[in-house]
């Protein structure tokens, strides 16, 4: 079992979580196929919607993989890949500035999540899923 930082805005997140699956890189196969069935995603929002949302830079849902399937969806002019994820139930969101964590420790942290997708250390995870306990 993986654990892996998916870089979302809140808008995409909260739809993401309502339907119960995963969907990074603007729809892109590629960070989708490195996740595994039991792996954890967590999602950071650096803003609370994509081109003019206001600043948030906080944890905003947490689940795990459900299984091995990555399929297209069908949305007319936009097919994006997804996998379905089971996520914790009332997760609060978290302020990434309040959280000590290996991710942010060095300086110039934040040019890493322009990747979108980022494995979290064990300890890294075992702190945010805390934060994030209703």
């Amino acid at each position: 079992m993986s654990h892996w930082l998916g870089v979302v805005c809140r808008d995409h997140v909260q739809r993401a979580t309502r339907l119960g699956i995963a969907q990074l890189g603007h729809g892109k196969r590629g960070g989708l196929a490195r996740l595994a069935a039991g792996d954890r995603l967590v999602y950071y929002s650096p803003r609370t919607s994509l081109r003019d949302g206001e600043p948030l830079q906080a944890f905003t849902a947490l689940g795990e993989v459900a299984d091995d399937e990555i399929w297209q969806a069908d949305e007319g002019d936009f097919q994006p890949w997804r996998r379905r994820v089971d996520y914790l139930p009332d997760a609060v969101e978290t302020p990434i500035r309040s959280l000590s964590l290996d991710l942010t420790a060095q300086p110039g942290w934040g040019i890493h999540l322009r990747r979108g997708l980022l494995p979290l250390t064990d300890g890294d995870f075992a702190a945010i899923h805390a934060a994030m306990r209703p």
